[in-house]
């Protein structure tokens, strides 16, 4: 009698054990949907404020009705005509010329701010010399000022050069986007100290030079880090409107489209304008997403590589 006693007990308490699992479970599944509910709802909110001044931008691009206000969000009627005067309208603001003289400066200052910040990332993250750790500490202060603090000095320096008349003012603002870009190098640097200096080692046992073990396995390693530098310089003279204005001053055939785009909202134009504004803000995303589109692929081929490797 008492086995059986003993026996009862201890199958009521592997029942309760078990109930008490069971609700343990659904509980925590319960607390898991709840926040992964609240995080959606969270990321839903967030990409709504996120998208919705794109799909404003890219409405006002459309709309018929002239003038910077409007009582509606949505356009009343619809038209090509903003996109059309970009191109046929030069007199006052020559879009194309702006257009054109951003997108040299963008690809000229690219390749050079890219190369320059690799190659300092490479050299920071592989070799050791007297004065690395300075110079990290230097670049570390620097990065933590805005770069239009040495705005005016930089004009002056320009100016001496003679780079802040007719043409070369585009030569100068390449200069200005990718002189300064190896002090950028935290990221990159940071993505090369992943890549085993085993590699770099048996390459140099084989006959390897540095350049050689850069180029030909450092480089081929770093799609991602390359892709992601590539695009941030391409960006930069897009978006500048600061340095361009101050090196560019009045010679507007020299002018790059943030500034052409600014001039598009000052009062003498921005009821006329406005509309051809937001067309502009839509045309010059088109470059910058070919660029990515074109670069996803080795972007992913990279990671994807990378962790094989």
């Amino acid at each position: 009698m008492h086995c059986l006693h003993t026996e009862e007990v201890n199958l009521t308490k592997k029942k309760e054990d078990s109930r008490h699992g069971r609700e343990e479970i659904s509980f925590s599944k319960k607390k898991r949907m709840i926040n992964n509910t609240i995080v959606h709802i969270v990321l839903a909110v967030l990409a709504a404020i996120w998208i919705f001044p794109i799909i404003w931008v890219v409405l006002t691009s459309f709309r018929a009705e002239k003038g910077s206000y409007v009582s509606t969000f949505f356009p009343q009627s619809f038209t090509l005509d903003n996109y059309t005067r970009l191109f046929t309208d030069t007199s006052i603001l020559n879009f194309p010329k702006m257009f054109g003289n951003t997108l040299i400066i963008a690809v000229c200052s690219c390749i050079l701010a890219t190369f320059y910040v690799l190659a300092v990332s490479y050299c920071l993250s592989r070799l050791r010399f007297k004065l690395r750790k300075p110079y990290m500490n230097m670049a570390m202060i620097l990065g933590l000022f805005p770069g239009f603090m040495s705005m005016i000095a930089v004009y002056f320096i320009l100016k001496a050069m003679g780079l802040t008349e007719g043409n070369l003012i585009r030569l100068a603002l390449i200069l200005v986007y990718s002189g300064g870009a190896g002090l950028g190098f935290q990221i990159a640097k940071e993505f090369f100290d992943t890549i085993p200096i085993a590699i770099d080692e048996a390459a140099l046992l084989d006959g390897c030079t540095r350049w050689q073990i850069f180029t030909k396995i450092t480089l081929p390693l770093s799609k991602p880090i390359i892709i992601y530098t590539v695009l941030t310089s391409f960006m930069g003279p897009w978006l500048d409107f600061i340095f361009a204005k101050v090196i560019c001053r009045a010679n507007s055939d020299q002018y790059t489209i943030a500034i052409g785009l600014w001039k598009m909202l000052e009062k003498e134009y921005i009821d006329s304008w406005y509309t051809s504004f937001a067309a502009g803000a839509v045309l010059i995303s088109i470059p910058i997403a070919i660029l990515f589109l074109c670069m996803q692929r080795f972007y992913v081929d990279g990671v994807s590589g990378a962790v094989k490797g």
